[in-house]
């Protein structure tokens, strides 16, 4: 019996290869955005908070591209579906965008641009962990159950964080903010992630 192109196993490699093209464009600005401090450091001040959810940032990007290898689970897709799994990458990506812009001749560091811009930063970043929320369920409910509660806790958690973020300009609290992403981002990933089952 010929088989259906609207298997899952037809479908989900076309996915990842759109997905991975977003992800990718994502990639290459955090990436240019660093080579672009190397090449002249001494153009605009550094800001340490900024450079820290760069890393977050690219290791955000790297978890995506690694665990949405779980999507390969659904077996009928739709184009709601598609158009979500897209959405969400392309959410990823704008948050990139928003860390490094195209042109810095309007601020004087980049500690102003970041607190210029970190309505819109942290608003998508509030965005992407509502979005994980529909992404987990869409991989069924025993990949949801398989976080356990410490998941209904951890998105509430970082949303109000970054509600936060959107409204406050202290130094203090931003920089505990992404030392907490970073070092809560890297024990989730090694505790949950290691390896795909």
């Amino acid at each position: 019996m010929e088989q259906s192109l609207s298997q899952a196993h037809d479908i989900f490699p076309h996915l990842r290869i759109v997905m991975g093209m977003v992800i990718g464009l994502g990639v290459t600005r955090l990436l240019s955005g660093v080579a672009r401090i190397v090449q002249h450091p001494k153009a605009y001040k550094l800001y340490p908070v900024h450079l820290a959810w760069v890393a977050s940032l690219l290791l955000m990007l790297v978890h995506f591209w690694w665990w949405e290898f779980g999507l390969y689970q659904i077996v009928h897709w739709t184009f709601g579906k598609y158009l979500f799994i897209i959405g969400y990458a392309v959410t990823l990506y704008l948050l990139c965008a928003f860390l490094f812009p195209d042109s810095m001749q309007d601020y004087r560091s980049y500690e102003d641009y970041f607190f210029s811009r970190r309505n819109w930063f942290f608003g998508l970043l509030a965005a992407t962990y509502l979005l994980d929320v529909v992404d987990t369920l869409l991989k069924g409910e025993a990949h949801f159950a398989h976080f356990g509660h410490e998941y209904l806790i951890r998105t509430p958690l970082f949303v109000i964080l970054c509600g936060i973020a959107i409204f406050t300009t202290n130094r203090r609290f931003h920089l505990g903010f992404v030392v907490f992403t970073l070092i809560y981002q890297a024990w989730w990933i090694l505790r949950l992630f290691d390896t795909i089952a």
